[in-house]
């Protein structure tokens, strides 16, 4: 499930009422939902969360996900590559998720600046980096007309912005859209996380420079087989070793490559592109 909190909220509630033995769940707000988290738990039903880990992460009984971190430390380490010795002197648009920054929004960010070469601070915490180089963060909901306005916002910062990091590709195409009224879309880098259908093929397109791509698909076959294993013995999934979380992969999708970040065609990407 994904949507707006209480909705999950109230979802979550109708689940433990009926008796689930397991529920899959994208947490909107990924600190707030623990309590009902913690109910259905309490209850005996499996609790698997997908792509977004919730906080603390072991609030779920497992976590199937891309290493979201890793998602934007490789956009990150593309953008700079691709710069050059321009990297040293980019300004730089961070397009995030929403004001509660769930997890998903906070490591994809932060891996982003990581990769670039910026000095994060904490972590956990979007928008405490003091490098001159970031002109500002803005929140899109993840949507193309919140990508269009958070863009818009950001170029009356700074109209020099020549890098755009976005947290998946709808607002992406909104940044562009937003780029393209300005006449800048020829001058601007755009990086985003998902590797949707859609956003391959805006690559393709040369809206996008490169896309992180994830596996919803595989993350949602593998809930479902843990949730009927849970049922059947009590068997819980265990993570990846090293990582908390079962890693479901990612992959740099690309038609220009950079020495030292390994990535897949804009071909292999449609082929195991979904949505």
């Amino acid at each position: 499930m994904d949507g707006d909190h209480e909705t999950q909220v109230q979802a979550v509630e109708s689940c433990i009422a009926s008796g689930a033995k397991g529920i899959l769940i994208t947490a909107s707000d990924t600190k707030a939902i623990t309590d009902v988290v913690k109910q259905a738990r309490d209850n005996g039903v499996l609790v698997i969360a997908l792509d977004t880990p919730l906080e603390p992460i072991d609030a779920a009984d497992a976590t199937f996900a891309t290493d979201n971190f890793k998602a934007g430390e490789l956009i990150g380490q593309w953008a700079k590559a691709t710069l050059g010795d321009e990297a040293e002197n980019a300004r730089i648009a961070m397009l995030d998720l929403s004001p509660s920054a769930p997890s998903v929004d906070v490591l994809r960010d932060q891996g982003f600046l990581k990769g670039f070469g910026i000095d994060i601070k904490d972590e956990n915490k979007i928008g405490d980096e003091d490098d001159p180089r970031v002109v500002g963060h803005d929140v899109t909901s993840g949507n193309e007309e919140g990508g269009r306005t958070a863009m818009e916002n950001l170029l009356q910062r700074d109209p020099s912005i020549n890098v755009v990091y976005t947290i998946n590709e709808p607002s992406a195409a909104g940044a562009y859209e937003a780029l393209k009224s300005f006449g800048k879309e020829k001058d601007v880098l755009i990086v985003s996380v998902d590797g949707g259908c859609p956003g391959v093929k805006n690559i393709q397109d040369g809206v996008i420079g490169a896309t992180s791509q994830q596996y919803p698909l595989l993350m949602a076959s593998k809930g479902i087989e843990a949730i009927a294993q849970y049922a059947k013995d009590g068997t819980l999934p265990q993570p990846t070793e090293g990582l908390e979380f079962f890693n479901t992969g990612v992959n740099l999708v690309t038609d220009k490559p950079v020495d030292g970040v390994e990535s897949i065609s804009v071909q292999e990407g449609l082929d195991r592109c979904w949505g």
